[in-house]
């Protein structure tokens, strides 16, 4: 199916700079979108200003077509380090029915999601004030799964706007209590000529409460109403919010009052039909203009009366967990449906409609399109069980052939077309290694630390000044990792000097963003590490060292994590540049310049080694200078290990390197996730490497994250996959996992197809390695 671009933004939140910098800087603006013009990108622009700024309009200057800003009524900031999964908790369908029609009351018409998907930082992506999730407890999860119910009240939200085009032409009146009779119940109208929406919230906008009320209403023919008419009261729901409507068309139909919430209506040659939804227990009236025929039929369910009253039509319905379908005015057929139920319906695309679908169809999980070809209708889309489908609108008259991703169903089709099937969904056997139970692969990963070492072939840490602009040194030679071209993962440094017997202690400063750490060697003994924490991105350790012989060569061996760079807020600002590695030391007995330094990063640096996966996807540690996170490294002469959950005895790094054989079933969805356990024992870090790819940065004792989806096509899901993890014990006594396995989310069949692996290039031998 065609993809189509509809809007593009040129920056993202351009709304201040610091001194000299101008703001706004109209030259700039014009030099950023011509960047986007001059290829041929003919969309409209749009822009979102942190705040409602108005610095770039339609209207300045230097334009945008489409002037936009962001809004924070609730949130949790990118930039925390808290485990962003559990913000579903607080940000759930709810918030989405209170704050987002808040949002349309305001009068937005058009409204983007940050986060409707999120995904992974992969190889070291990522800044330094989050982590390898980026799920950010969006609509959909990182491992794709739409078990989230936020997906769902989305998806109720934006196909009823797709089928009201009126709203995009209303105009906004202030929020008022004068709509209702309580004050408990604010309403903010949204009107045209004739088409009116009610945006109905508690006045309190975050109340518990269940509050009834009724509404006022203006209609074009019938002049102002209150209703409901029939029934007593209509009910809002704790954290609930609900858009009414007046003289709202439904094809040739009016609508000239519905308090239920439409999903999707659609007019075909021989009938209408429309889906409207409520809450549990929930009084709605819909009313129609035109006396109710003689062949009104309740179709289904009990709990709908249908009266007329003074050329209306109207229908009221308490809501149960009971569909209630109803035929009136001969051609207009209404399903009524208990919120939850309407989650299941879909109005998935079709390739000739672009975009305004002619079929409304009941199929669970996910529906990804229609297509009707003759006597045949095609559906798209997953299921993760046995699935009753139910075409409600939209398949040919006498439809010969229904087909659900390719195989055909057997179905019935009713006399009005309605086509009922079911989807058989089979649990698929899926089989999985216990990673515990590999043959796997150990080597030290810090060789640095063994006396016969040698640091040749390493950069030598020798420039007198720092390119940096915004940290000026505290030290002899710049000890940055991005002066010498290192600007991912880890940084390994030697520091060689001359003892001379005083040295009693050596303190240093590092810096690698939140939640880094740092260890330090002396020759070949452990003297410490900065184990660190969430909030701290550099932190000063002073660390006792042994009584050592005059005239002796000695080296530190020093580990930085880097955890990412800093990003600029502002235009000018400085933070992305604040370096990592070390800021400042001090040796007891020696002025800093006895102290000579050697510094390593990926290999080659911004030369890099991996051009497939990319510049950022390896650190300095040995076995990633080497590549042997790569698949199919030499790890014939390695030692034979139980793997990562036996650990080591003391402080250091080690790698473990397993591979397994995967044959998944084909025509799944078969989400997979590594997974540690979460324990208190000692301080340590991880990363996990699938197919060469590094997937995941595990920081035991700061956390948040344990699970790391790895999506199909970085895993091969029918073949050899290699799977590496550095293990960096911070502490005396070494570290393990406690827990290290794979395992399966929500399977579902899928429609989908075929996944294409990404480049995978195996282990060869690097020259230049050290």
């Amino acid at each position: 199916m065609p993809q189509t671009m509809i809007l593009f933004q040129p920056e993202n939140e351009y709304c201040a700079a610091v001194d000299p910098y101008p703001f706004p800087d109209y030259d700039y603006w014009d030099y950023v979108v011509d960047h986007f013009r001059e290829p041929g990108i003919v969309v409209p622009s749009v822009n979102n200003e942190a705040w409602p700024l108005g610095a770039i309009t339609p209207t300045t200057p230097a334009k945008v077509d489409i002037y936009g800003h962001d809004s924070y009524p609730l949130g949790l900031a990118a930039v925390t380090s808290g485990d962003l999964t559990k913000h579903t908790i607080y940000a759930p369908r709810k918030f989405e029915r209170v704050l987002y029609k808040n949002v349309y009351a305001a009068g937005a018409t058009i409204f983007n999601i940050y986060m409707t998907y999120g995904g992974t930082n992969w190889g070291n992506l990522g800044h330094s004030d989050g982590y390898t999730s980026y799920d950010y407890g969006a609509q959909i999860a990182e491992d794709r799964s739409l078990t989230r119910e936020k997906y769902s009240e989305s998806k109720l939200q934006a196909n009823f706007f797709h089928v009201s085009p009126a709203f995009l032409e209303t105009d906004r009146w202030n929020a008022s209590l004068e709509w209702t009779d309580t004050g408990l119940i604010t309403v903010t109208p949204a009107t045209t000529n004739t088409t009116k929406f009610y945006i109905a919230r508690h006045t309190t906008y975050d109340s518990l409460d269940t509050t009834k009320y009724r509404l006022k209403v203006q209609t074009v023919q019938f002049g102002n109403l209150t209703v409901p008419q029939i029934g007593d009261s209509l009910s809002l729901t704790r954290r609930d919010s609900k858009i009414h409507v007046s003289d709202y068309a439904v094809g040739n139909k009016n609508l000239v009052y519905s308090t239920a919430e439409i999903f999707t209506w659609k007019q075909y040659e021989d009938r209408t039909v429309l889906v409207v939804y409520g809450g549990p227990d929930e009084y709605h009236e819909i009313a129609l203009k035109g006396e109710a025929s003689n062949d009104n039929d309740v179709i289904e369910g009990s709990n709908v009366k249908v009266t007329t009253k003074t050329g209306l039509t109207i229908l009221g319905w308490t809501v149960s967990a009971e569909r209630t379908v109803v035929r009136v005015q001969k051609d207009l057929y209404i399903y009524f449906l208990i919120r939850n139920e309407a989650y299941k319906y879909w109005v998935p695309a079709t390739p000739s409609d672009y975009g305004t679908s002619d079929v409304i169809v009941k199929a669970g999980y996910l529906v990804r399109t229609a297509e009707v070809n003759g006597g045949t209708l095609s559906l798209v889309g997953d299921v993760n069980a046995t699935t009753p489908v139910e075409v409600i609108g939209g398949a040919p008259a006498n439809l010969k052939s229904l087909l659900f991703n390719g195989k055909p169903l057997s179905f019935k089709q009713d006399k009005v077309g309605v086509v009922t099937a079911t989807v058989d969904f089979k649990k698929p056997t899926i089989k999985i290694p216990c990673l515990s139970s590999l043959k796997w692969k150990y080597i030290d990963s810090l060789p640095e630390i063994q006396p016969e070492y040698s640091d040749e072939a390493w950069t030598a840490a020798d420039l007198e000044k720092t390119f940096n602009t915004h940290r000026p040194l505290d030290t002899p030679t710049s000890l940055y990792g991005g002066d010498y071209g290192y600007h991912a993962g880890s940084l390994v440094y030697r520091g060689h000097f001359t003892s001379n017997g005083e040295e009693t202690e050596f303190n240093i400063t590092t810096q690698g963003g939140n939640a880094y750490g740092t260890s330090v060697w002396l020759n070949d003994q452990f003297i410490g590490s900065w184990v660190g924490n969430a909030i701290t991105s550099a932190f000063n350790s002073t660390f006792v060292l042994p009584k050592l012989k005059a005239g002796r060569e000695n080296v530190f061996t020093v580990v930085v994590e880097h955890m990412g760079l800093n990003g600029n807020w502002v235009v000018g600002a400085e933070e992305q540049k604040n370096p990592r590695g070390i800021l400042n030391y001090e040796l007891a007995g020696h002025p800093k310049s006895d102290i000579s330094w050697k510094i390593t990063g990926n290999l080659g640096g911004e030369d890099y080694q991996d051009k497939s996966r990319g510049p950022l996807n390896e650190g300095g540690l040995f076995i990633e200078r080497q590549g042997y996170h790569l698949p199919a490294p030499p790890s014939a002469t390695w030692e034979d290990s139980k793997g990562p959950t036996a650990g080591i005895t003391k402080p250091g790094i080690a790698y473990y390197a397993t591979s397994f054989d995967l044959n998944l079933p084909t025509g799944y969805d078969i989400p997979l996730s590594f997974t540690f356990s979460n324990t208190t024992l000692s301080a340590y870090r991880a990363q996990l490497f699938v197919n060469g790819y590094q997937f995941g940065k595990f920081v035991h004792h700061v956390g948040p994250q344990t699970r790391f989806p790895v999506p199909e096509g970085i895993l091969n899901y029918h073949g050899t996959n290699y799977l590496g993890l550095t293990l960096w014990a911070m502490e005396e006594g070494g570290a393990k996992l406690e827990g290290f396995k794979l395992e399966v989310g929500v399977v579902s069949t899928t429609g989908f197809g075929d996944v294409q692996l990404s480049p995978m290039p195996k282990w060869e031998k690097r020259d230049d390695a050290y």
